[in-house]
């Protein structure tokens, strides 16, 4: 109920209208977040019981994603057409689904139901994130501008000058390992090899990004990948979405606000990371690389729960810093599946295996991820031009 509820929150102060626009066909209307999640509940907690009949059976077809095997589904870029059901009557259904599965808690559950309900909490937390992205691309597209929550006090922004701490050499195991939850994209766990490397210790800043561009580098062809120079000659990229022409200033969901010289840089695509890391003569991290880096490493950092919903500087310190939290951290890895990968069974294998094609790992988590939903071997995945996540740099080189 805590998760459910900060899903409501997150949308406290937006109107109906707020959580009816779609911005882009790779967003969704914040509505149909509150729903799809519910409906996630309905169809693989609720819907476990084949006496179960809904009330809203018509809606199935509107609120599912991308699960072939249990049914039809409107278009995704669609979505924001569907000014039916209300938002009144969504949030009528979050209640009543709510209260199901309370009761269904209440009585027992097995083992199946158990994994169902941890997943769909896992679920809800990632459209949690989704909502605060979908929110801010819609804000962005309004030339009001508008405000979703006023900023933070900003305190004074330094950082540490970027060194590089070696990794380890050799046979690294990772993979989720202590018997928590996982995705089963994060199974199993398994040996893989680590040649001589080292990681920064700390992201790629919005001065260091700036210094990229004015070098040149949204004019070099050199160091781009083609599709990514195919990219930014169509649709004119200069610069990270959301900053303005001026370098200075940039689009946030507390509004425009001066660009922080100090914060980490984010808001870019894989092509965008893999270039500046060319420029900046480094490259990306492996995933492997990165999770045996952070896996010795404290899960603390700036996320959803510090409400500032936006990247921070952080002081100097020692070792490894902002490794989770702040940006998500593009990889150099493609998003295929590990050695015995099995997913799981049923139309909920179809969670993570299918998009297994053309998409590039991110690790860390965000400024708008919950601090209970990340680990060191959660994997994200977008396509290579996605620039509407959290997403940022932290440079890695061969030793």
């Amino acid at each position: 109920m805590r998760i459910r509820r900060q899903t409501l929150g997150l949308c406290s102060g937006l109107t109906g209208e707020d959580l009816q626009v779609q911005s882009m066909p790779d967003a969704s209307p914040g509505k149909w977040h509150l729903a799809h999640t519910t409906w996630f509940f309905e169809q693989f907690v609720l819907g476990y019981d084949p006496a179960y009949r809904s009330p809203n059976a018509d809606w199935y077809h509107l609120l599912n994603s991308y699960y072939e095997s249990v049914g039809s589904m409107h278009a995704r870029p669609q979505r924001g057409l569907l000014s039916r059901p209300s938002l009144e009557e969504i949030r009528d259904y979050r209640a009543r689904v709510d209260e199901a599965v309370g009761e269904l808690l209440v009585r027992g559950v097995d083992a199946t139901l158990t994994a169902r309900i941890e997943l769909g909490l896992q679920h809800e937390q990632q459209h949690q994130e989704l909502l605060l992205t979908d929110i801010k691309h819609a804000f962005w597209c309004n030339p009001l501008r508008p405000i979703y929550r006023k900023a933070n006090a900003r305190g004074e922004s330094r950082t540490s000058s970027m060194r590089f701490l070696p990794g380890r050499q050799g046979p690294v195991d990772i993979g989720q390992e202590d018997g928590g939850f996982a995705y089963d994209n994060e199974l199993p766990r398994h040996t893989t090899w680590l040649s001589a490397h080292a990681l920064a210790n700390r992201l790629v800043t919005n001065a260091e990004y700036v210094a990229f561009i004015r070098d040149g580098g949204y004019r070099e062809a050199g160091l781009w990948l083609s599709d990514g120079w195919a990219i930014v000659q169509r649709e004119g990229w200069q610069h990270p979405l959301y900053w303005q022409d001026d370098l200075s200033s940039e689009f946030t969901l507390a509004g425009i606000q001066a660009l922080d010289p100090h914060a980490p840089v984010c808001h870019i695509s894989y092509f965008e990371a893999d270039a500046f890391a060319r420029w900046a003569d480094a490259r990306l991290p492996t995933e492997a690389e990165w999770e045996d880096a952070a896996s010795s490493l404290p899960i603390h950092g700036n996320f959803q729960e510090n409400l500032g919903f936006h990247p921070t500087a952080i002081p100097a310190g020692d070792g490894l810093l902002q490794m989770y939290g702040d940006v998500w951290e593009w990889t150099a890895s493609p998003y295929v599946s590990y050695p015995g990968f099995k997913p799981l069974p049923g139309a909920l294998g179809e969670y993570n295996g299918k998009f297994m094609n053309g998409q590039w790992v991110l690790r860390g988590g965000s400024c708008a991820t919950p601090r209970d939903h990340i680990r060191a071997s959660y994997r994200n995945f977008f396509p290579p031009h996605a620039r509407w996540q959290f997403a940022g740099i932290r440079l890695g080189q061969d030793r």
